[in-house]
């Protein structure tokens, strides 16, 4: 009878159930134990009734999948005490077997699937390479990423072998959710935006590409935030929707995006602060 609605913002901003689990587990503690995640998924179904559940979990789970130490500092956000800075660095990082490392995240998303028990579907989400780099290289969040930006001018074999590798973990990791059971997964391109439309072709679309052309089973949702100015390109990808942010009109994407994908997103956030 309308649209369905997705509010992309966490829970745990202002659900009461979600603080007080806060208080007793570590941000990792929560992300690596199904029976609070499907716990904490669930929540805003019940308490405010948004018409899908996203998993709670996190896209640094990667870089911890492939050997790099991720902390959840509050109120400063996500800390990598060890960085890719060089070649050897990237050299050295192994493609993990996701059913091992990150078999938690599977094992939430059978419980949660059951514990839904149909009422709404569920989504599973990935970053994308480019994002999960600007993390490894900065080591810390950033508003404009600068050191990881320069390390892939710099060090562009570093920063593609690097790319590579998270993109093979990424495709593994998103097939091995779709297993699991969610309804449909998205990558999230946080730091897209960042990027010029040269180098969005370089170190981000490529690597988008081969993710979406090599996961299957489940509907899959890109969204790159920012980069308004490729979505013609995101548009002829593997994928079923689009997501897009409040810096482009509706009818203006509809237009570069063509009549054959969902778009879905567009509302800033900032409105919620209104009357």
């Amino acid at each position: 009878d309308r649209p369905p609605v997705w509010m992309m913002r966490q829970a745990g901003r202002f659900l009461p159930d979600y603080r007080v689990l806060r208080e007793k587990y570590s941000f990792f503690e929560r992300c690596e134990t199904p029976e609070l995640v499907s716990e904490i998924t669930i929540m805003p179904i019940e308490q405010v009734g948004t018409d899908a559940a996203i998993l709670f979990s996190d896209i640094l789970v990667v870089p911890q999948a492939l050997g790099y130490e991720v902390q959840m500092i509050p109120g400063k956000g996500p800390f990598l005490p060890q960085t890719v800075s060089h070649l050897k660095d990237a050299q050295a990082i192994e493609v993990p077997d996701v059913n091992e490392k990150l078999s938690y995240v599977m094992d939430a998303i059978t419980l949660t699937r059951k514990n839904l028990n149909g009422r709404v579907p569920l989504i599973g989400f990935a970053g994308a390479p480019f994002t999960i780099l600007c993390y490894m290289v900065q080591g810390q969040g950033s508003k404009d990423f600068s050191q990881a930006k320069g390390f892939c001018h710099a060090q562009r074999d570093a920063a593609h072998l690097l790319l590579q590798k998270i993109t093979k973990t990424t495709i593994d990791y998103l097939n091995a959710q779709i297993e699991a059971g969610p309804q449909a997964v998205q990558l999230f391109d946080s730091w897209a935006g960042l990027l010029s439309p040269a180098d969005f072709n370089e170190f981000a679309l490529p690597y988008i590409k081969q993710i979406t052309d090599q996961i299957s089973g489940a509907p899959s949702i890109v969204f790159a935030k920012g980069a308004w100015y490729a979505i013609k390109d995101l548009a002829k990808l593997n994928c079923n929707a689009l997501g897009i942010d409040w810096t482009l009109d509706p009818k203006e994407a509809r237009k570069l995006a063509g009549p054959n994908i969902t778009l879905q997103g567009n509302f800033d956030p900032a409105w919620l602060l209104g009357t």
